[in-house]
């Protein structure tokens, strides 16, 4: 089975495309399953001796590890794209995990900062006090770290809301991928779809002052450079999508203690705050790169239910 999951991981990056992302996951599903099809001291199961009942038993005994619903239906989706492969290989007969029903989700709207509350958090950062806060609590290495990292936080924080990119979009950036005259980035997004956004002028202020930062933590990198990428952790290399999300919860919780914001907060604010101001859903779903406008769609649930709380605190019979 080893041998027919790289061969998969190799469809997967050179025939589907898929992202980086994508396929890390896909190889860490198959493996799991692999290995429960290889019980210490047991035979193991060859794939053609896989059914759906014992797909039925690898999706309990992932329950039984108390995983979440959302993760075991991802697990699920990975295998029946393996075994889809395997079928076209002519390695199995069938897809067994296809007999395998799905967990049923709750559906879930994101909670969504407002226009007013998000445009605070960034202006208060855009006037400094909460990048000295931060540069006073962070322990970095050297009094520059202190100075300059600041202002590539805001830079990201700006881009990120005035783009709505997903974090591996935005960490993924290349300086041939923006457009500073136009105000624009194009971007690979999921499946390698390519596709452009505009950007305001609150985050093209913020890059303007980011890019002499950048120019200093390359002069003297203390790893290996990276100088086409956008945006550079302090030691002069690619930034990464974990330290974003650390940048994204630190700053809102100086900010709001209450706040447990992500980089996709910024991206459903994005979306959401384009829908309250009337922006069509098709544009809308071109700028966030969904495949489905039922996807898109969610968004809209998340509005009205942003106008019923407002209703209710001010209507004076609600």
């Amino acid at each position: 089975m080893k041998k027919v999951l790289e061969k998969f991981i190799y469809y997967l990056r050179y025939e589907r495309n898929a992202s980086p992302q994508t396929i890390r996951n896909y190889r860490d599903d198959v493996e799991l399953f692999r290995k429960f099809l290889s019980p210490p001291d047991e035979k193991t199961l060859a794939l053609t001796e896989v059914d759906h009942r014992i797909i039925r038993e690898f999706v309990s005994s992932l329950y039984d590890r108390k995983l979440q619903k959302a993760t075991v239906a991802r697990k699920l989706a990975a295998l029946r794209t393996f075994f889809k492969f395997c079928v076209r290989e002519g390695i199995t007969k069938q897809n067994p995990a296809r007999l395998v029903s799905t967990p049923k989700l709750p559906k879930r709207v994101p909670r969504v900062l407002t226009a007013e509350e998000l445009n605070g958090f960034l202006d208060t950062l855009a006037g400094g006090p909460a990048g000295t806060q931060h540069a006073q609590r962070a322990k970095y290495q050297t009094k520059q770290d202190a100075v300059l990292i600041p202002r590539r936080d805001r830079a990201i924080l700006e881009l990120l809301y005035a783009s709505g990119l997903r974090v591996s979009e935005l960490v993924g950036l290349t300086l041939g991928n923006l457009d500073q005259r136009g105000q624009m980035l194009r971007v690979l997004g999921k499946g390698r779809k390519e596709r452009v956004i505009p950007y305001g002028g609150k985050a093209q202020e913020a890059l303007e002052a980011y890019w002499g930062v950048r120019d200093k933590l390359l002069k003297h990198p203390r790893t290996t450079p990276a100088p086409e990428s956008v945006f550079l952790n302090h030691r002069g290399g690619r930034l990464t999508d974990k330290s974003v999300r650390v940048i994204v919860k630190k700053y809102a919780r100086l900010v709001n203690a209450n706040w447990n914001l992500h980089p996709h907060s910024l991206r459903h604010a994005f979306a959401t705050h384009l829908l309250a101001d009337g922006a069509d859903l098709r544009a809308i779903q071109e700028l966030l790169g969904h495949v489905s406008l039922s996807t898109t769609q969610r968004y809209t649930q998340a509005s009205i239910e942003q106008l019923m709380a407002v209703y209710d605190k001010a209507h004076p019979h609600a």
